[in-house]
C-alpha cells in the first residue's frame, strides 16, 4: 500500500507565489538612464560642507567626487522623479496585492572601481538582483528585494550600488505599541548606543549627566562624534570640555514609521504610533549632534529653534541626552 503526501492548498499557494516572485530576478528595474546633472564641483562642495569632510582630494583642479556620493549623481530630484520599469513596478504591485503593503529600506552596498571627476556624464542601469524567501521580522512578515545599479562613465564601470528593501505585512494592530496601556513602561528596552574604545568616555559622561566634547590638544579644534584623531590637524592627543547645554536646531527629520515597541508615548520618546522629530543640534560650542526634540509638536519644529540640553533616564541602565525647546518646561510647570 502506498500513501500520497498530503499538501495543503495554503502551502501550494505559498509555493506558487514564491515562484512568481523569483521569476522577477534578473529583470530590469531601470534601463539606460542618464544622470540629471554631470558630476560637478558645486555639488561636491555642498556635500563636503554638509559632511564636514575637508579631504583635499575633493577640491582643486584635480578633484574627484567623494565615493559615497555615488548615488547622488543618479537621483532625479523632486522635479524629475522617474518610475521604475514595468517589471519592477509589477513586482512591487504583486507584493502590495498580497498584503505586503509596507516598505522599509534595510541596507545598501557600494563598490567604486573608478573615481568620478567634475564633468563626467554618468549613465546607469538597474536590475532586480534577488527576491528572498518569505522572512519573519520584528516589523512583520515579508520579502527582501535587492536591486543592483551599475553606474558608468562611457564604457567604464564607475560604481555599483546594491539597495535592499523589505516589503512586509505589518504586525497586527493589536500587537503595536500604540495599542498598549500608555501608563505602562515599554515592553522592550530602548536600543543601546554602540560604545567602543573611541567614544566610551562620552557615554560615561552622559551617564553622569555631563555632555563632553572632544578637543584636540594640538590645535584646539572641537569635534563630535568622538574620533581617534583630529580632522583639522591629524593630531592624536585630546582632552574634553563640557558643553553648556545651549543649542539650536540646525536641521531635522520627522520619523513616521516603522513603529518600535521600545518607544512609548512619553515625554522623552515619541508615541510609537505617531510621528516624532529628530534634530541635528548645533551646540553653542560649534559642534553638532543628533537628538530628539522635546516640548513642541513634531510639526512645529523649525530650523533655528533654540533648545536646551536635558538628560533623561530611559530605564535603570540607560541615560540619553535630549533637546527641549526653550521655555517649554517652565510652561508645563506653570500649567500653561
Amino acid at each position: 500500500m502506498s500513501y500520497e503526501p498530503v499538501v495543503s492548498h495554503e502551502a501550494e499557494a505559498g509555493d506558487e507565489f514564491a515562484t512568481r516572485l523569483k521569476g522577477y530576478e534578473g529583470q530590469r528595474a531601470a534601463v539606460a538612464r542618464v544622470g540629471k546633472d554631470p558630476v560637478n564641483a558645486p555639488m561636491i562642495r555642498h556635500w563636503c560642507e554638509a559632511m564636514g569632510d575637508t579631504n583635499p582630494a575633493y577640491s582643486g583642479p584635480d578633484a574627484i567626487a567623494p565615493p559615497t556620493m555615488l548615488q547622488a549623481w543618479t537621483m532625479s530630484g523632486l522635479s524629475g522623479h522617474t518610475r521604475g520599469t514595468h517589471a519592477y513596478d509589477e513586482l512591487l504591485g504583486l507584493l502590495d496585492e498580497a498584503g505586503y503593503t509596507s516598505v522599509v529600506a534595510t541596507d545598501c552596498e557600494q563598490e567604486y572601481p573608478r573615481p568620478l571627476r567634475p564633468g563626467d556624464e554618468i549613465t546607469y542601469d538597474s536590475v532586480i538582483e534577488s527576491v528572498s524567501e518569505r522572512k519573519t521580522t520584528k516589523l512583520g512578515t515579508g520579502y527582501f528585494v535587492t536591486t543592483r545599479m551599475d553606474i558608468r562613465v562611457g564604457p567604464d564601470l564607475a560604481g555599483t550600488h546594491r539597495f535592499r528593501i523589505l516589503k512586509y505585512a505589518p504586525r497586527h494592530r493589536a500587537d503595536l505599541p500604540g495599542r498598549q496601556d500608555r501608563s505602562q513602561k515599554p515592553s522592550r528596552p530602548r536600543p543601546r548606543p554602540v560604545v567602543n574604545r573611541d567614544n566610551a568616555d562620552f557615554w560615561e559622561g552622559v551617564q553622569r549627566h555631563r555632555l563632553l566634547i572632544q578637543r584636540c590638544t594640538g590645535c584646539g579644534t572641537l569635534r563630535h562624534p568622538w574620533l581617534p584623531g583630529c580632522n583639522a590637524c591629524g593630531g592624536l592627543g585630546w582632552d574634553t570640555v563640557e558643553a553648556s547645554g545651549e543649542g539650536t536646531v540646525y536641521s531635522y527629520v520627522v520619523m513616521h514609521h516603522p513603529p518600535f515597541p521600545a518607544f512609548t508615548a512619553s515625554d522623552h520618546a515619541a508615541d510609537a504610533a505617531g510621528p516624532y522629530a529628530v534634530g541635528l543640534i548645533e551646540l553653542a560650542e560649534g559642534v553638532r549632534m543628533l537628538g530628539n526634540v522635546l516640548g513642541v509638536p513634531y510639526d512645529k519644529v523649525r530650523i533655528g529653534l533654540p533648545v536646551q540640553l536635558e538628560f533623561q533616564d530611559c530605564d535603570e541602565e540607560l541615560v540619553l541626552p535630549f533637546w527641549r525647546a526653550h521655555g517649554t518646561r517652565e510652561m508645563q510647570e506653570a500649567g500653561a
